[in-house]
């Protein structure tokens, strides 16, 4: 197994990082300091960690620019769209910061007399971070900023594909003025992560990747009883009603389909239009769709960029011909895209009509810049197809009747 990292960049399939992976007495040493300071970060006060936290979110965005490049350069997206997600960064952790002293406080367990009953929250320990490359800064922040102001040590393992996202929390940690050990970034292969996973100083793993990598992290974590947080796969329908705000719902769900090249865990991958509106809708989106620009995503008025690797296109390609081939019509030309190529991790987005969940593009999670447009006749019809899947990660229903939209909801199996 090599013991070395090496991000290849999917703008032009060079290697535009190295890292040497942490050894087995790294990864052993690493997770012992972290367990050992954090039994001193238990106790101080709540307002001091979240000093510490703030000044973290400040030193992190003063290098705004250069994490944005250094982003787009490890992953691909849009030059332009990459300041975004730091922005969506500094509104959740600020906003975790300043709930967790209400969050965090002892629950009141009722009156008994001679008593003074209460629920404390005490930290877990050593919280191992398992990050996906997709949203490398919100996904960290996620469980990061949560585990520290609530007193616990943070070891981050990143995507292999976004190493430097890693290293910038860290540094920024540093600037902070954070005691040492309490986070720590580790570069680790799978057996790595399997090994960091079931060492005694690991009280809780939070894991956002693939449906193997969950269940991978779930057999390494066997036996350790501990808590595991997975947010994996999704498939994640929208339903159209003839009484939507039309121009706004055409708007979001291209962008919900297309943006970061679909690569987003909750993006929508399959929809289903009432009749009455559905040729209208299909028109409208085709419209919207053609109007992106494929191209290198350092360019700022590139609007949609390549896949992360060749392999993750040549799935959505395969997807896209296998429905094709079984009956299914793909509406956007791909010529209208010529950075569009085959092997390569630049991929012309498609939405395909006449699909039914006989095909994978309905069924299977995409991933990428593809979705598939389904009539429905009512609202059952739609709850139906909506529920008709493995998956039940997100789900949404646009319409102007908020009672339609609760009830409908409430029959959707999914979140």
């Amino acid at each position: 197994m090599p013991d070395t990292l090496k991000v290849v960049s999917p703008i032009d399939g060079s290697v535009y990082v190295e890292r040497a992976l942490a050894s087995p007495a790294e990864i052993e040493a690493a997770l012992s300091a972290a367990a050992r300071a954090q039994r001193a970060w238990a106790l101080v006060p709540m307002e001091e960690r979240a000093a510490v936290c703030s000044r973290f979110v400040d030193a992190l965005l003063s290098r705004g620019p250069e994490l944005a490049e250094e982003l787009t350069r490890q992953m691909g997206r849009p030059i332009a769209h990459a300041p975004g997600e730091l922005r969506g960064f500094e509104e959740r952790a600020r906003h975790m910061i300043a709930i967790a002293p209400a969050a965090l406080a002892p629950i009141d367990a009722g009156p008994k007399a001679g008593f003074r009953r209460y629920i404390e929250r005490v930290p877990l320990g050593v919280v191992l971070t398992i990050a996906a490359w997709n949203y490398p800064y919100l996904i960290a922040v996620n469980s990061v900023v949560p585990a520290l102001m609530a007193g616990n040590a943070v070891v981050l393992k990143h995507s292999a594909q976004t190493p430097l996202c890693a290293e910038a929390f860290g540094r920024a940690f540093d600037e902070a003025g954070l005691p040492d050990s309490l986070f720590q970034v580790l570069h680790m292969s799978h057996a790595g992560s399997a090994q960091a996973i079931a060492d005694a100083n690991t009280a809780y793993v939070a894991f956002t990747g693939s449906v193997e990598g969950g269940k991978a992290v779930s057999q390494a974590a066997a036996g350790r009883f501990m808590g595991i947080g997975l947010e994996l796969g999704g498939k994640d329908p929208a339903y159209v009603r003839p009484d939507c705000d039309f121009a706004a719902t055409v708007e979001n769900l291209v962008d919900g389909a297309m943006f970061n090249a679909g690569q987003s865990c909750c993006g929508i991958e399959r929809i289903y239009v009432h009749r009455d509106l559905y040729r209208r809708f299909v028109d409208a989106y085709v419209a919207a769709v053609e109007a992106y620009r494929l191209d290198n995503p350092l360019l700022e008025d590139t609007t949609l960029g390549p896949m992360v690797r060749a392999a993750a296109a040549n799935l959505v390609r395969e997807q896209i011909d296998a429905a094709v081939r079984a009956g299914a019509t793909a509406l956007v030309d791909p010529a209208r895209f010529p950075r569009n190529k085959a092997g390569t991790p630049y991929l012309a987005p498609q939405v395909l009509t006449g699909v039914d969940h006989s095909m994978a593009i309905m069924t299977e999670e995409t991933f990428g810049p593809a979705v598939g447009i389904m009539p429905v006749d009512n609202d059952d019809d739609a709850v139906r197809l909506m529920n008709d899947s493995s998956f039940g990660l997100t789900a949404s229903i646009w319409t102007s009747d908020e009672d339609a939209a609760v009830s409908i909801g409430s029959r959707v199996d999914t979140g």
